[in-house]
């Protein structure tokens, strides 16, 4: 029952001042239980004033202090809670009503939660005879209804009501500020960010100062920051307009009526990790049964229960698991049986569903009527759920639970507990439990966490008759599991009766399921909210009256109880989770206002950081207050500026003579002309680019009016409201006027930059445009030739200065490299071996003996190279020497001078040593040109002795025998020497390849090639000459081209960065970056060049949606294409020089190639040393490599490093300023639709500015009513996506090609995936708003089609399926409001694509089944057939269209034709079928049968230069229709799946055999 109590007020209260003698109440009385009146949106109440009588009192001195003060200033009362802060209003209103200069206006008490509107509307009520409105719920939906709110707030004096209403009602002009006499913040600590307060106060300052509203504030705690206590002052008093004050005179008399509890620390221990609880518990049997199949988010639930786990223990984690499972599991049940009954009702809808799409040659027309199985992981998990039922649940088992798929009820199954799920119906007070602890056990204790057993303690200690205690939590579910267990623990039964209270969450009376009419078809992978958390406005109101009448004496509550609500005063407070800032602090501790009340912190033992946040707030508190209740005199802060906003498009001065008025225009900067003879053919020109799906009619210009013509543009246009319509001047003819009024909007939209200065709407098509976005001429290309001959960085020259290296090999310095030029400084790793290269000084010779010491490094070097690397003599002078090093990394001469005296070594073997074992480099002269290491001596063996049985020479009788077969030649016969030992020895392999990994790229198999075992042989010793190399001179030897290759490409990079300007992109990607295809290395540009791809899109997107805000998509892609076409970044990197930076070298160096230029000697190619060498590569590469070097830099810094690298490369990005800085987003905030509010939760993002997530799921047909539609936010979001997609998949498949990149990309980011994304993910198609039946109707068909696809099937089979548009670009308009939304922060909008695309991302692989066109090419090409082409045939010849395709194989009809909803399906399937009957044996028309072609195209395609050609020259008439052009395709297709394996790269390994037969020739000769 509730007790109302009210106060007989005076109706004849002539001054302010008498209200001090006025009887008034005591305390605050009891709020009424208003009746809530039932309307679809918005809960508008009018509360009389009751008649019961109430209790009344004078009051107290402190508040007839306060009230004084407010009547001549604005002000914030800074009053504890439980001070009778709300009295202090009642007192201001009645005094505000009586001034002679508000009659008209009303009084607004704005509150920031939904239940303070009840509670507070209820309180003025009892204490006024005003009348009161209070207005709350959903109201978005009726803002149009001006009429009745303009009633409804003139038939009040007092309206209560959520900020965020008010501040709608303003923005709506439904009600103004001047209309205002007295604005009431409760809890006004709240003014501040993007609050609506802070809304309704910017209203506020728009107002001129004389006509504004007093404004009081109340609050606790006006200090948010303790750390900067004045300025958080200053900044709440500065958006209140208003002074913070406190009690002076009367302190003592405040402090008797609010006193301060005892504050009190309960330490609890960490939780443990294993309980004695039942094993195996329900979360681990569930975990078996995690299934796809049914659509449960098991890591959100996850997460929640290990956050329950650790706050409550074991019990109550399952505890929830159950109540959030059970709901939903009965959900689906009903789902599937209703889906069957419809279907049973229906068969033309199941078949539509099974086979829509489907050729009718692939229909087979039966139409399974049977019962939809339920899926096995559902029906064990129901099984579960029902063995576990009575551990957690009380109630009777829900009918759920037989799976019989049986019942007869028309209305989904109630779950029979909703403590967990309190929106799910709002029960009233009678069916309430009076307790809500219905769990059907005994709680023991040692189920429970240390900080519940600590808990426990607490409330035995404290605990009366009269108890009342409030225990604050964070989360909504533990305060649930928390409200069920505890009159249940046995220590506390009998004592406490518990109920939750929390906020309203997923927004109240949201009517989110829409009736549960279950009319969504599909199978179990449905998406059911069934765990909607919040409590209902009217289970919140019941809780709390419980709670006031003793029904309950302990609430577990969320910060929803930390503020406004009226409770009775509680002995004891705690804060059962830690605190997190001030405010929450001061309004939680406020709720234990007794002299005898206690407030507990509970810190977990050894937490210091909880302990010392809270020893801080408490300890700076008393300082806090210090700052406002010392304060002398209000200072009002200053109001802003009013700026007036002007029109524009003023309209020209009225004249009858039409010809004398007519104007020319001319834009200055091109001389383009626009006429009254030319504007309505723009203007038509303009509408005609609009894009429109096939359910859109063609935007066009609509003209009204006779004399004075009136102009309505298309909604789709992105103007403001008032650029889309134009009135035009009044004229002497009908047509006139038209022209007239034209003239005036291409004139008005010109300024708007809509039509560019040439007067056009776009400027170019298809990337051929002279310029760019940003207006920059292009360089004319069409004389670059195809293949470019240019002068390339290099580093490796012979200069007057020559510079030593030193060479390191595993920390040993190894040897001296001497070029003309500082390399950079380098480490690499190979083989397991590490590698670095630094340069140490100047090298100078004196002038008399320079040129024989270069000589002596050329002649030792060349040796080296013959003998480690090439295996070949070396003929041009080089242009880098290796040295030899003395112990002070000196060139060691004298070491030098034996290698160049005996370059082939000696027999004279003295002084060899064991210690010589696999580090002599020896020589066979029976084959010369050939290194190895010698491994041991055999003096046990020599020529004559008998081979081993199992070895290589066992074959013969003797060693000898088997060295004379092996080594006797035509024209020498074998030196095989018998009187000496023979030698181990172990193959130096060479290593003719510069090929390396970079640090990013190394691979296991490096370490695997360095422990691998050398292949041995055993040779006559006197048969092999010692080499006078050193060990870590031939190892220096063998590295050299791989050191050559890194310096040069570190060289060239680094080059690249400080010529053109770049940021500090990391070296190894800029030089994959630069590295072309023809170096045959696996890791050229082709990845990043994909990714670059992405990236340019994006970043160009951005610019020119920002640069041409009034520009529609179709311009706007065009505007990109413009700047991102293979000509225009062709002609920025020659404009750039680009091409000067590139590596087009293959690694192969069996011909030396660091090498002076054939025709110069030494001497004076030192004298004119140039830094630069001659190469040729395609034009291509060039566009290539500025994509590349974009995905360089966006690896290495996100998008702020993209920015600068394209400013640097001359790419239109607008500006290298951070887009967070360039487009801020505006600071005020804009509400959200509470229709898109669950949207958001999916998402996992909240939209700053609500009216950007409505124009991203607005279609064009509804935005002709409502404002721009979601095409532009497609637009970018399509880019966003895009990007998106290609990281992710760049990052996790290292390995795939450009072309397995491009695929899988290709499958995500596409029409159907788009769409099942949109349905199944996020349900868009209930948000996006369409004015369309007959695409509403498509939807709806495609609906139920989307959410039964899996993912793996939507990639896969995704070809298939052609639903509506629309339902793929919502989402991308979706991202791109995000994007924008968040102030173009591009890491915060990729992380919602791939929590929205998680699905798709989880399956995508670079392995994927090729479409069916690319897989009947690839076969067809494979098997050599190249007469094979598609025809496409009309299905009917009244559509004047082709709608149909067939499939011809020399010259037969194979397939086909075949009907689909599109040429593209119809494609697809006739291909699918193709490929099936071909290949089929039996078939009369197979391949075999009619193919004669033979096999034409190689199974492994060809890497010649000659397919390189640049995209915009790509034969663009080429076809699949024809022979020739589907022969041609299919070669492509084949030669884009083809990728050498990573042992098909040229290295020593590879080549060893060919290296054996061909260095016994070039050793004879250099022998001789």
């Amino acid at each position: 029952m509730i007790i109302t109590k009210t106060i007989k007020s005076s109706t004849n209260l002539a001054k302010a001042h008498s209200l001090r003698h006025s009887q008034v109440l005591l305390s605050q009385s009891k709020p009424q239980k208003s009746q809530k009146q039932q309307q679809p949106a918005t809960d508008v109440t009018t509360t009389t004033t009751p008649t019961t009588p109430v209790e009344a009192f004078m009051p107290r001195k402190y508040q007839e202090e306060i009230f004084i003060r407010a009547q001549s200033s604005n002000i914030i009362a800074a009053l504890d809670t439980g001070s009778g802060k709300t009295y202090i209003s009642v007192l201001l209103i009645k005094w505000i009503v009586l001034q002679p200069h508000v009659r008209g206006k009303v009084v607004v008490f704005l509150v920031p939660k939904v239940a303070l509107v009840e509670q507070q509307a209820a309180f003025i009520t009892s204490q006024t005879p005003l009348r009161v409105r209070k207005f709350h719920g959903r109201l978005d939906l009726e803002l149009s209804d001006r009429a009745n709110w303009k009633a409804a707030f003139e038939g009040a004096d007092v309206v209560v009501m959520t900020a965020q209403i008010f501040l709608n009602v303003l923005t709506h002009s439904h009600w103004s500020i001047d209309r205002v006499s007295l604005i009431i913040f409760d809890e006004c600590h709240h003014t501040r960010k993007n609050h609506a307060y802070n809304g309704i106060m910017r209203e506020y300052f728009q107002v001129d100062p004389a006509e504004r509203p007093k404004i009081f504030g109340m609050t606790a705690s006006p200090i948010w920051n303790p750390k900067d206590a004045e300025g958080s002052l200053q900044t709440l008093e500065r958006n209140l307009d208003a002074t913070v004050i406190a009690v002076r005179e009367h302190v003592s008399e405040l402090l008797e009526n609010s006193p301060r509890p005892v504050e009190l620390i309960k330490e609890y221990y960490p939780p443990p990790d294993h309980y004695l609880y039942l094993n195996p518990n329900l979360w681990d049997t569930l975990s078996h049964f995690r299934s796809d199949d049914v659509d449960i988010p098991w890591d959100k639930l996850l997460m929640k229960y290990h956050v329950t786990r650790n706050s409550l223990g074991p019990y109550c984690a399952d505890l929830f698991i159950y109540h959030d499972l059970r709901p939903r599991i009965s959900q689906i049940l009903y789902q599937i049986e209703t889906t069957w009954k419809e279907q049973l009702g229906d068969p033309l809808a199941l078949y539509d569903e099974e086979n829509y799409g489907i050729a009718p040659m692939d229909v087979d027309g039966a139409v399974n009527m049977s019962k939809p199985p339920v899926p096995v992981d559902l029906e064990q998990i129901d099984a579960i759920l029902t063995d576990f039922q009575p551990w957690f649940d009380s109630s009777p088992p829900s009918h759920s639970s037989s799976l019989s798929l049986s019942r007869s009820s028309s209305s989904p199954p109630t779950p029979t507990s909703t403590v967990l799920s309190s929106t799910s119906m709002v029960p009233t007070s009678h069916q309430l439990p009076t307790l809500q602890s219905a769990v059907p056990i005994t709680v023991p204790l040692a189920w429970c966490s240390p900080k519940v057993k600590a808990l426990t303690e607490v409330l035995l200690e404290y605990y009366t008759s009269t108890f009342h205690g409030i225990v604050f939590v964070e989360q909504r579910q533990v305060a649930a599991c928390l409200a069920k267990i505890l009159g249940n623990v046995p220590e506390l039964r009998g004592k406490i009766r518990c109920g939750e209270l929390v906020g309203h969450g997923g927004g109240h009376g949201s009517g989110r399921h829409n009736g549960g009419s279950g009319s969504v078809r599909g199978k179990a992978a449905v998406s059911v909210r069934a765990d909607v958390k919040g409590m209902g406005l009217a289970r919140q109101q019941d809780t709390v009256r419980m709670f006031r009448e003793g029904e309950l004496n302990l609430l577990i509550a969320t910060s929803v109880a930390e503020e406004g609500l009226d409770f009775p005063a509680c002995d004891l407070v705690i804060r059962f989770d830690p605190l997190h800032h001030m405010v929450g602090y001061v309004q939680s501790r406020g709720r234990a206002r007794t002299k005898s009340s206690s407030f507990v912190i509970m810190v977990q033992a050894g937490h210091t950081a909880h302990l010392s946040r809270y020893t801080m707030f408490q300890s700076s508190e008393p300082e806090l207050k210090r700052v406002y209740q010392t304060r002398e005199g209000p200072t009002r802060p200053t109001s802003p500026d009013i700026s007036s906003d002007s029109e524009e498009g003023e309209l020209e001065e009225d004249d009858p003579e039409d010809l004398a008025v007519r104007e020319r225009y001319i834009v200055p900067s091109t001389g383009a002309v626009l006429t009254y003879g030319s504007a309505i053919g723009l203007i038509n020109y303009l509408c005609s680019l609009i894009p429109h799906d096939a359910y859109t009619p063609p935007p066009m210009p609509k003209y009204s009016g006779d004399y004075a013509a009136v102009l309505e543009l298309p909604a789709s246009l992105p103007l403001p409201i008032d650029k889309l319509v134009y009135r035009g001047p009044p004229r002497n003819s009908k047509r006139e006027a038209k022209r007239a009024v034209a003239f005036l909007a291409v004139k008005t939209l010109h300024k708007l930059d809509v039509f560019d200065d040439y007067l056009l709407p776009i400027t170019g098509s298809k990337g051929r445009s002279e310029y760019d976005a940003d207006g920059r001429r292009l360089m004319d290309v069409s004389s670059i030739p195809e293949a470019l001959d240019v002068r390339v960085r290099e580093p490796w020259t012979l200069g007057p200065r020559l510079r030593m290296h030193v060479i390191t090999i595993d920390d040993i310095d190894a040897a001296g490299l001497v070029t003309g030029t500082e390399l950079p400084a380098l480490e690499l790793m190979t083989e397991g071996h590490t590698i670095s290269l630094r340069c140490t000084d100047e090298l100078v010779f004196d002038a008399d003996e320079e040129l024989e010491k270069l000589r002596m490094l050329e002649e030792y070097t060349k040796a080296g190279i013959w003998f480690c690397v090439t295996g070949r003599p070396i003929i041009l002078p080089l242009t880098c020497f290796v040295v030899p090093l003395t112990e002070h990394n000196c060139i060691d001469f004298e070491a030098m001078q034996r290698v160049i005296d005996e370059p082939h070594g000696t027999y004279d073997w003295t002084g060899v040593t064991e210690a010589d074992y696999d580090r002599l480099m020896v020589m066979n002269s029976n084959q010369y040109g050939r290194a190895l290491i010698l491994h041991n001596i055999r003096k046990d063996l020599t020529a004559r002795s008998v081979p081993p049985p199992g070895s290589r020479e066992a074959t013969h009788a003797t060693y000898e025998d088997y060295f004379v077969e092996r080594w006797t030649r035509k024209n020498r016969e074998a030196f095989v020497p018998t009187d000496c030992p023979l030698i181990e020895v172990h193959s130096l392999p060479r290593r003719p390849s510069g090929l390396y990994r970079p640090m990013r790229r190394q691979l296991d198999v490096d370490a695997f090639r360095a422990h691998t075992v050398p292949i041995g042989s055993i040779v006559p010793q006197g048969a092999c000459r010692r080499t006078h190399f050193s060990e870590s001179v031939y190892r220096a030897f063998c590295f050299l081209p791989r050191i050559c290759r890194r310096a040069t490409d570190l060289y060239r990079a680094r080059e690249a960065r400080f010529q053109l300007g770049l940021p500090p992109i990391a070296d190894d990607l800029l030089i994959e970056g630069s590295a072309l295809p023809t170096t045959n290395a696996k890791w050229n540009n082709q990845r990043l060049e994909t990714l670059g791809d992405s990236v340019l899109k994006l970043i160009t997107t951005v610019h020119v949606m920002n640069k041409y805000p009034h520009r529609h998509e179709g311009q706007l892609s065009q505007l990109r294409q413009s700047s991102v076409s293979n000509r225009t970044l062709l002609a920025r990197a020659k404009e750039i020089g680009l091409e000067r930076f590139l590596t087009s070298e293959g690694h192969n160096v069996h011909v030396w190639r660091y090498t002076i230029p054939e025709g110069e000697d030494m001497w004076s190619h030192m004298l004119n040393s140039c830094h630069t060498v001659q190469r040729s590569f395609p034009r291509r590469s060039l566009q290539d490599c500025m994509e590349a070097t974009l995905g360089a830099a966006f690896l290495t810094g996100g998008i702020e490093m993209a920015l600068h690298t394209g400013g640097a490369l001359g790419v239109s990005v607008g500006s290298t300023i951070p887009w967070s800085v360039r487009f801020s987003r505006e600071p005020e905030s804009s509400p959200v639709p509470p229709l898109f509010l669950e949207l958001q939760a999916v998402m996992g993002y909240e939209f700053h500015r609500g009216e950007l997530l409505v124009e991203a799921v607005t279609h064009p047909s509804f935005a002709a009513s409502s404002g721009a539609s979601y095409q532009r936010m497609e637009f970018l979001g399509d880019a966003v996506i895009d990007l998106v997609v290609m990281r992710q998949l760049f990052q996790r498949f290292p390995d795939a090609t450009s072309g397995q990149l491009s695929a899988a990309r290709s499958r995500a980011v596409c029409g159907p995936t788009l769409a099942s994304i949109a349905v199944r993910r996020l349900g868009l198609h209930k948000h996006l708003l369409i004015n369309n039946a007959e695409l509403s109707t498509a939807i709806n068909r495609h609906v139920p089609l989307l959410e039964m696809l899996m993912p793996e099937d939507v990639i896969v089979k995704g070809w298939k399926y052609d639903p509506p548009k629309a339902l793929s670009d919502v989402l991308e308009s979706l991202i791109g409001a995000v994007l924008i939304d968040s102030a173009y922060n591009f890491e915060r909008t990729a992380a919602v694509v791939e929590v929205v695309m998680s699905d798709i991302l989880d399956v995508l692989t670079t392995n994927l089944p090729r479409d069916p066109v690319s897989e009947l090419m690839v076969w067809a090409a494979t098997a050599g057939c190249k007469r094979i082409a598609f025809q496409q045939v009309q299905s009917n010849v009244e559509l004047r269209r082709n709608d149909s395709v067939s499939v011809i194989v020399h010259d037969v009809v194979v397939v086909g034709p075949i009907t689909a909803t599109n040429l593209s399906l119809s494609k697809g399937l006739a291909a699918e079928r193709a490929r099936n009957l071909l290949s089929d044996p039996s078939f009369e028309m197979n391949l075999a049968r009619l193919c004669n072609c033979g096999k034409a195209i190689p199974d492994r395609p060809s890497q010649s230069e000659d397919s390189m050609e640049s995209a915009d020259e790509e034969t663009p008439n080429l076809t699949d229709e024809t022979e020739e052009g589907f022969a041609t395709l299919a070669k492509q297709k084949l030669d884009e799946d083809y990728t050498p394996a990573e042992n098909e790269e040229v290295d020593a390994d590879d080549t060893e055999d060919v290296e054996e037969a061909g260095t016994e020739v070039n050793g004879d000769a250099m022998e001789e």
